[in-house]
């Protein structure tokens, strides 16, 4: 059925759910909001009574500021923070990228979503946000949530934060575990893995699955230990869950490794509503699936336990260059790509962004003299001001006492990061290309309007076993990460959204070169692979489909682009 407006939803809500429930599909698909088959009011009320607080019914976050001229919430609130990824993190309806809760029809190309911009004349509707879920605040509710889907076959889905750049914690219709106030933090610093060893302590530190790097990294530098973590324009994004389970890079990670390198130990509620620890040493199948075979594919993971690490000095090293022509940005970014392994192997990592006008870059030296610091970069300074001229460059290096004492330096960019419409695409630039194929590298990167190349492989990441985890290998042989965006405006015709989708396609072709094993980081990548199992998960991928048919045989979780997900239709919810 069509989803209406939100303030006809809530009205038609109970009778849609007073419905009688019915038994599985026996097509197998499966069952979604408006069917016969979802579950009926008395349903509700049953797992409601066996949880710590009441069912959710997420709503798109803009829904407050309809009907126009009669706002049924708080619109002022919604508009004020409509790009605050804060806030956005405390809406059960809300996506980091607003695109994802909004729901493109590809076989009529109609349009459901909620708009901020209420001038445009389109109504409210659901789009892609789940109209009911479970706030888990325990284990127990996780395992309630997870039990109820599989009895009555619900589309499900697994929302932290809403930071899944590919939308994977959104689905029409769905019903939503939401463990984002799963906050507990606690620091051991002789932390000994379940069935381990007592002489195997690690000093770690436990996240809930619902913090986020804000409350990990404060909750760290209180123990004045360093957790290698991720990083966003104000750090809303989750610390223990699809970050980790895709790979999880930081700009420390050619210094520290991968988040797959780091996590000593997972608790999970897995598919037949069990909530068991993955570790070496108990279901360690598991725990290799789940250090890097993607979110929302295993269960809902409700901890991840991370080692850590003595608090080291860094220096800060930036610059930002205009080019006076083409030749100049070709040389530069030549040498830019050729820099990357060499600064790799000495534990820097960061960012950098460039086009055929520009080059903006930042990256971090963690415990290093400044000789070193001189004997690293100084060269490709001076490169730099030779080729696009001293007056066109801006450099700064900066000491700093750890991690912490730079993160806190740092202030929103002032550009919207998130409430946007954006889709991604991306490969991991291999090593090889970098040192011996630096100039074709250099020119594919700039044939783009605008790249990002991410400086969080090479060093520690490319030293680790391949097949120590279930990450892609690809991993351990590439340099950077490559990526580029595409972007449309909002209420834009589905015929748009159609085309920008259709360029980052396009986009994902353009890149291959640059990554001969075509693989590229999943959390940060295209929802049109041309063949996801590849580029996602490399040699590793049989093996994971085994450990997926073990433990979800009737594949409950199920998210775009992940393990099993081949044997669906595009909406996930029948088999093929």
């Amino acid at each position: 059925m069509r989803f209406e407006l939100f303030y006809d939803l809530v009205a038609f809500l109970p009778s849609i759910l007073a419905q009688t429930s019915t038994c599985a599909d026996p097509s197998g698909c499966r069952c979604v909001y408006g069917q016969y088959c979802w579950p009926s009011e008395r349903d509700f009320d049953s797992l409601s009574a066996q949880l710590s607080v009441p069912l959710i019914r997420p709503i798109p976050p803009a829904s407050a500021c309809y009907p126009v001229g009669n706002p049924s919430g708080n619109c002022s609130d919604v508009q004020q923070n409509w790009s605050n990824g804060i806030w956005r993190s405390d809406q059960p309806g809300a996506y980091e990228f607003s695109n994802f809760e909004t729901y493109t029809n590809s076989a009529n190309g109609s349009v459901s979503g909620c708009y901020l911009n209420t001038t445009l004349g389109l109504p409210c509707e659901q789009g892609s946000v789940a109209p009911v879920g479970v706030d888990a605040r325990t284990v127990g509710d996780v395992q309630a949530a997870v039990r109820f889907a599989g009895e009555y076959n619900l589309r499900l889905v697994v929302k932290n934060t809403g930071h899944d750049l590919l939308g994977r914690s959104a689905a029409r219709g769905a019903f939503m575990i939401w463990t984002h106030h799963l906050k507990n933090i606690s620091y051991d610093a002789n932390f000994i893995p379940e069935g381990g060893s007592d002489y195997e302590t690690v000093p770690a530190l436990t996240l809930g699955a619902g913090v986020q790097w804000k409350e990990a990294y404060a909750a760290a530098s209180e123990q004045q230990r360093y957790i290698m973590g991720g990083i966003s324009d104000d750090m809303s994004n989750g610390a223990a869950g699809g970050w980790v389970m895709g790979g999880g890079h930081g700009p420390l990670s050619p210094k520290y490794g991968l988040g797959v390198d780091n996590v000593v130990q997972f608790t999970i509620v897995t598919p037949n509503g069990d909530h068991v620890v993955a570790n070496a040493y108990r279901h360690s199948d598991l725990f290799w699936a789940l250090r890097g075979g993607g979110a929302g594919s295993w269960g809902v993971v409700t901890s991840a336990t991370y080692r850590t690490y003595d608090l080291v000095p860094l220096v800060l090293v930036s610059m930002n260059a205009t080019f006076p022509d083409s030749q100049a940005a070709q040389r530069v970014t030549t040498e830019l790509v050729r820099l990357q392994p060499k600064l790799s192997d000495a534990g820097w990592g960061g960012f950098s962004s460039f086009n055929n006008v520009f080059l903006s870059l930042l990256f971090l030296a963690p415990d290093v003299s400044w000789a070193e610091v001189n004997t690293t970069i100084l060269p490709f300074f001076n490169f730099v001001g030779d080729a696009a001229g001293p007056s066109n460059v801006e450099i700064l290096t900066k000491p700093f006492d750890n991690f912490y004492a730079w993160l806190n330096t740092l202030t929103p960019s002032g550009l919207p990061q998130v409430g946007v419409n954006w889709e991604l695409a991306s490969r991991l630039m291999s090593r090889d290309m970098a040192e011996n194929h630096t100039e074709e590298s250099a020119q594919l990167l700039l044939s783009f309007d605008f790249i990002s190349l991410v400086l969080v492989a090479g060093g520690v990441v490319g030293r680790a076993d391949p097949d120590s985890v279930g990450l892609n290998p690809g991993w351990r042989k590439a340099a950077a990460l490559a990526v580029t965006v595409e972007t449309w405006k909002e209420g834009a015709s589905s015929s748009v959204v159609f085309e920008a989708r259709q360029r980052i396609a396009e986009y994902v072709r353009r890149l291959e070169p640059i990554s001969p094993d075509s693989a590229t980081y999943m959390n940060e990548a295209s929802l049109y692979e041309p063949d996801f199992r590849k580029s996602f998960f490399g040699s590793h991928y049989n093996r994971l489909r085994s450990i997926k048919r073990k433990y979800d045989p009737t594949s409950t979780f199920l998210v775009v682009e992940g393990v099993g997900s081949e044997d669906w239709n595009g909406d996930l919810t029948c088999p093929l």
